[in-house]
Parts: C-alpha cells; structure tokens; sequence
C-alpha cells in the first residue's frame, strides 16, 4: 500500500495516476482486476478506466455491454441512496439477484470473474466515484472489505492529487522571466500545495483537502520557499506565476 501511495504521489502525468493505481490495487484487497469510475456512473455516459492490460478485453465492447459497466449494478443505485460510502461486495448488496444478473454475466464472459467488490471514493455525492474490484471463485472476504476500508483514504488522495495536476496542465502559464521551469523542480505533491496556496487556503484547509496533516503541509510549504528562493507566500506565488508553474492573474 505504501508502495503505490508513493507511486502515485510522484507521478507527473495526471493521466498515469489511476492506471497506475488500478495495476497495483485488485491484489491487496483480493481481487484479479479491476475498472475505476472518476464521472457521472450511468448507462449513457461515464468513462469506464483500466489497466492497461486488459483493455485489450474491452476493446470489442459494444454499447450495451458499456452500458451495463457504466450502470454498476447494484452499486449505482445503493451508494446513491444514502451518504454511507462502505466498500459493499455485489453479492452481499444484491443477494441472488447479483448471480442472475446481466452484469453479473458479462463480467464472467469477459474477465472470468464472480465476484465485483465497489470501492467508491469517501465523500463524494454527486457523480459518486471509485472502482470495482473483480475476482473469480468465491465472493470477497470480510478482511478483503477490511482492506478495501484501509485503501479508500489513499484512492481518495490520488484523486485528488488527479485533479489539481489537471488543473496545473490546462492552466498554468508559460513561464515570462526567460528562466525554464525546471530550474526549480517541484515534486507533484509539492506542485498540488502549491496550486493550493495561490488559492489562499490556509494549511489546515490544505490539509483537509489533501488529506494530509497541517505539519506535512507545513513542510511541503517549507520546500517550495527554499526551492524557488521565496520566503513567505506572496512572494512564492509570484515567482510561481513568473516560472509558469501556476497560472497568472
């Protein structure tokens, strides 16, 4: 777990981070496999993400096989009727009406699985994100769920690392000065405080919103003044917006 925490946490490229993760992540909760969800979860649309080892297995999906992916059954429909976000297998969510189900059958045809454990991402509301989890044989036991309780802190802190490096890629300015950005490298984790802090959110809102301490904060902060030379905040974000590393005014 802290191997792909570490990972994650030093990946550049926002679009690496959930395949990433969805390499690593079925065997420590065993599972075989898995799909992740970061949009709406619906028959018509929602992005289905894997792997890349098993996209090949995808690939000739049509439309109403997506759809049945998209749709999560019974997940979709259980996680939005309440705030609980519990990682619940299909079997014990849906009893018997999981092994009959056309879900249910796809999945087998497609990747010989059984069994799907949901995952979904603590505290969200509206789309309700996260993964699935596939294996074959019998259902996933309680210290699988256990497991996937454990991960979810973490899968959510990828995510949100996911976002503000997307956010870093569409809006960050080139640099003005004529100095290359990569005079000053910042870590991925580091460039995700530092989009924060141009936000003006204190460290304890930093904290919550990355999951991490005040006092880790504190030293992510530390490193970014001592990397680009600054030594309180305004000036950081100055020379961030003069190195292009965060978007201008």
């Amino acid at each position: 777990m802290l191997s792909v925490a570490v990972a994650a946490l030093h990946e550049r490229d926002p679009e690496r981070l959930w395949p990433l993760v969805a390499s690593a992540l079925p065997s420590l909760c065993g599972g075989e496999t898995l799909i992740y969800k970061l949009d709406d979860w619906n028959e018509a649309e929602g992005t289905v993400g894997m792997p890349p080892e098993v996209t090949v297995e995808f690939d000739g999906l049509g439309e109403e096989d997506l759809g049945l992916l998209r749709a999560g059954f019974p997940f979709a429909h259980h996680y939005a009727a309440g705030p609980d976000r519990t990682p619940l297998t299909a079997r014990r969510t849906a009893g018997t009406a999981w092994s009959a189900s056309p879900t249910a059958r796809l999945i087998g045809d497609i990747m010989d699985a059984d069994d799907v454990l949901a995952i979904p991402l603590p505290g969200t509301t509206t789309p309700i994100t996260g993964c699935m989890v596939y294996r074959s044989g019998t259902d996933f036991t309680d210290d699988h769920v256990r497991a996937a309780q454990q991960l979810q802190p973490l899968l959510a802190a990828v995510e949100q690392q996911r976002q503000l490096l997307e956010r870093w890629k569409r809006t960050a300015a080139p640099h003005s000065t004529g100095e290359p950005a990569t005079d000053c490298p910042l870590t991925p984790r580091e460039t995700a405080v530092l989009l924060l802090l141009t936000d003006a959110l204190t460290a304890a809102a930093i904290g919550r919103r990355l999951g991490i301490s005040d006092r880790t904060v504190h030293k992510h902060i530390e490193k970014i003044y001592r990397k680009l030379g600054t030594r309180d905040r305004i000036s950081t974000v100055l020379r961030a917006q003069q190195l292009g590393l965060v978007p201008a005014p």
